[in-house]
């Protein structure tokens, strides 16, 4: 008997209770968010997105993560490529400091900037005498940003990377081929897979972070609210179906996240 049959009524229950979990805390969730989000009619809904404040806040998340996700894309094509292709005295410790997001709250990740650069912080004098302003502004944003999202490419690749070796790179040598040759040629086609699929996490967890966006923002409308931020005050404000109509915006990045994930894990099995 195959070891992974299981009797039909056992089956049939881990299925029932996977789908009721996935009602509950998935489709039931999502459906309040539009349903109140529409609530007041299609014309409410799009006047409340239109808003200076609400479009504010949607430019400062997208600006964020146009900038975080390409910085953290470098940034883990080098880590991975450094991490599986070299061996080097601090490789334990870079690969504990890319995990160290992953462990720490985002909550004191923000706090920390805030000591670094925050006007009483360790940089904050020189900063002022400059008049450069990094905390309660966008630079505060994106620094935060990239701070906790930065693990997400290269946990991605690092174990597609080890998985491939280093065979291939090295016949191209062989052959004759440049480093940056191999690396574009070689490289890069072996793990496009890879850099995509972490390039979509990374969007994601851009777009949607709070925790540490929240203590380096300051809240300023229209300058450093994100769409995550924005979605909170309104529901402070008790205005709660423009909270859920921005808030549906986030629903909708989630889902398009969550299909373009699937697409590209049909076309990893696919071996395209």
């Amino acid at each position: 008997m195959n070891a992974q049959t299981e009797p039909r009524f056992v089956r049939i229950a881990l299925i029932t209770i996977a789908l009721a979990f996935f009602g509950v805390f998935v489709l039931l969730p999502l459906f309040c968010v539009f349903f109140h989000a529409f609530s007041k009619g299609w014309v409410y809904y799009v006047q409340t997105l239109r808003h200076p404040d609400a479009l504010a806040a949607m430019r400062m998340t997208v600006t964020t993560a146009l900038v975080a996700v390409p910085l953290n894309l470098v940034f883990g094509v080098a880590a991975s490529w450094a991490i599986v292709k070299f061996d080097f005295k601090g490789k334990n410790l870079l690969l504990s400091l890319i995990d160290l997001p992953l462990s720490v709250s985002p909550v004191i990740s923000g706090l920390v900037f805030i000591l670094l650069f925050g006007a009483q912080g360790y940089f904050g004098p020189w900063l002022v005498a400059h008049n450069i302003q990094i905390v309660f502004a966008p630079p505060g944003i994106i620094l935060a940003t990239i701070f906790v999202t930065f693990p997400m490419v290269a946990r991605e690749l690092i174990p597609i990377m080890r998985s491939q070796g280093s065979e291939e790179e090295e016949a191209a040598l062989t052959l004759g081929a440049s480093g940056w040759e191999t690396f574009w040629r070689v490289t890069i086609p072996n793990i496009r897979w890879g850099i995509l699929y972490g390039i979509i996490l990374c969007n994601a967890r851009a777009m949607g972070e709070f925790g540490a966006v929240s203590v380096v923002s300051g809240h300023i409308r229209g300058l450093t609210n994100t769409l995550p931020l924005h979605v909170e005050i309104l529901y402070n404000e008790y205005q709660f179906t423009a909270a859920f109509a921005a808030a549906s915006v986030l629903a909708l990045l989630a889902i398009v996240t969550l299909i373009a994930k699937t697409t590209v894990e049909m076309a990893i099995k696919r071996g395209r």
